[in-house]
């Protein structure tokens, strides 16, 4: 059950997908003065070592925000939040680190926002909250050991009524994918309103193409409007390795799928490994 160690995919394809989506949506939430409470189901040790350890091995960053850090095109205005995180935890010139999706939305809180984390994994939570002590904004941030699908609905409604919710499991076991559902059921019954941001892989597994189905029916059932958008850096046989993911986002920013429209050419030119590269972006009609 705790095989999974997210350091091996740090910033990664899918991550580059994940974190623009995410630094996008929550700035877009902020433009309001009115508090946000930010969720992380999922949220791992919250930062990563990209020259030792387990991403060293893997090496995934190097298809993913390694690409991305030397292209001249990472220094366009729609990259700036994105770059401005990854800069905030290195040193100037340098990428060493990567900052998970807890330590990006850490960067973004203003005063008056929460970041409310969970991790489940007895290891990573140590981890974590030991990173997590290390944050000058420490004291508006909570990191708890406990399964994210369950504790979610505890939060929700959020006071000030306005939260963005990550919700990005391993989906290391099938029952990821219907806990994935379950758990925004539920918090849709209490949080109708919230942001509500799905990541999930792109597999040929048919758990994997059922979540795309499920997804859309339950954002239609609670009547919310809803944006996919899917990544693909290559398209070889077999799946040793992730290269394709996806996010399913219900309730997004307005300015979402523009912004969208306008990175992702850029992301297929940069990160594309060979022909198969593509991106998908899909919306639901206005309501």
């Amino acid at each position: 059950m705790f095989s999974y160690r997210h350091a091996f995919h740090a910033g990664n394809h899918a991550d580059v997908l994940k974190h623009l989506v995410l630094i996008h949506s929550v700035q877009y939430l902020q433009e309001k003065d009115a508090a946000v409470m930010l969720v992380d189901t999922h949220a791992g040790t919250g930062i990563y070592s990209l020259r030792d350890g387990y991403a060293a091995i893997s090496q995934e960053c190097q298809g993913g925000i390694d690409r991305l850090w030397k292209s001249p095109e990472f220094d366009q205005p729609d990259f700036r939040g994105y770059r401005e995180a990854i800069d905030h935890f290195n040193s100037k010139d340098a990428l060493n680190v990567y900052p998970g999706s807890p330590f990006i939305m850490a960067h973004l809180l203003r005063p008056q926002d929460r970041l409310r984390l969970f991790e489940l994994h007895p290891s990573d939570i140590d981890v974590l909250q030991t990173n997590i002590a290390t944050l000058g904004n420490r004291s508006q941030i909570d990191a708890r050991q406990h399964d994210g699908f369950l504790s979610l609905k505890s939060l929700l409604p959020p006071p000030s009524r306005r939260g963005l919710i990550l919700m990005d499991p391993s989906y290391e076991l099938k029952s990821d994918y219907r806990a994935v559902e379950a758990s925004l059921s539920e918090a849709l019954e209490r949080f109708a309103t919230g942001a509500y941001l799905i990541w999930y892989p792109v597999l040929q597994r048919p758990e994997s193409k059922q979540l795309i189905k499920r997804l859309r029916a339950l954002s239609e059932q609670f009547e919310r409007p809803w944006l996919r958008v899917e990544l693909r850096i290559a398209h070889s046989v077999g799946e040793k390795r992730l290269q394709s993911s996806g996010v399913w986002v219900i309730n997004p920013v307005w300015t979402l799928a523009p912004f969208l429209e306008r990175t992702l050419p850029i992301l297929q030119r940069v990160l594309g490994e060979d022909t198969g590269a593509t991106f998908d972006l899909e919306t639901s009609s206005p309501t």
